[in-house]
């Protein structure tokens, strides 16, 4: 077998022509997905870790609660909960005015990946924030900062240098969870790679989609890797 057939087999023009900006939207949707719960989950999964490290016994296990919920049970449970599940109640959601909402597989599927990472995140943020030494808050109190400027300027940026990798991971994670988001009639990378491979019955549809996911996390895995080096830099 030449080299020129070989590359043949695995790249069709034709196909390729006729599917490829298909995958490429798909690919864009699978971003936003991603991109959003991510940053969403980050700010829920920051203020859990903040209840997690309370003096509050009840903020404590509220927060310990609902992190062994949503990291105990699969995400695809999860999202079928929420968009079958809750989905099914559509006269309650109807009096309330949230109809909207759990009618949309896009709204499920952005809240379920949501919830889900910010239980991970909440992880990651809680074992950064108790990395941080106890002598750096002694020193902002001996400097007579207040409670926000301690956290905000001194323990936060120093607790990021260490929940950067962990968080990374969980993006990367993510990514490759999203595929899930396929089987509510989302058409990210994988539900139009589906929908591709059921008209054309050929497998150089999921091995593009695989390329594809392969990129997308060499890219978030550089990007991260410069963003703690300078994050190292400037704060160790």
């Amino acid at each position: 077998m030449t080299l020129e057939s070989f590359a043949q087999w695995f790249i069709d023009l034709d196909l390729l022509q006729r599917y490829g900006p298909r995958m490429l939207e798909g690919l864009l949707v699978t971003g936003k997905l991603v991109a959003i719960s991510f940053t969403l989950g980050a700010l829920l999964g920051l203020l859990i870790a903040l209840a997690r490290v309370s003096n509050s016994l009840l903020l404590q296990r509220l927060s310990a609660l609902y992190v062994y919920c949503f990291r105990g049970s699969p995400l695809l449970a999860q999202l079928f909960l929420l968009y079958y599940g809750l989905g099914s109640f559509k006269g309650f959601w109807q009096d309330v005015g949230l109809w909207w909402f759990f009618r949309d597989a896009w709204f499920c599927t952005l809240l379920a990946f949501t919830l889900n990472t910010a239980a991970y995140q909440a992880e990651i943020f809680r074992g950064s924030l108790l990395s941080v030494s106890q002598g750096q808050h002694e020193a902002a109190k001996a400097l007579s900062l207040k409670r926000s400027t301690t956290f905000f300027k001194v323990i936060l940026p120093q607790s990021l240098v260490v929940a950067i990798g962990p968080l990374g991971n969980e993006l990367i994670l993510m990514i490759k969870a999203s595929a899930i988001a396929s089987l509510v009639t989302i058409y990210d990378l994988m539900g139009v790679s589906k929908l591709a491979f059921s008209r054309s019955l050929d497998f150089q549809i999921y091995l593009w989609a695989a390329v594809l996911y392969l990129l997308i996390v060499e890219i978030i895995r550089r990007v991260l890797k410069r963003v703690e080096a300078r994050l190292g830099r400037h704060l160790l």
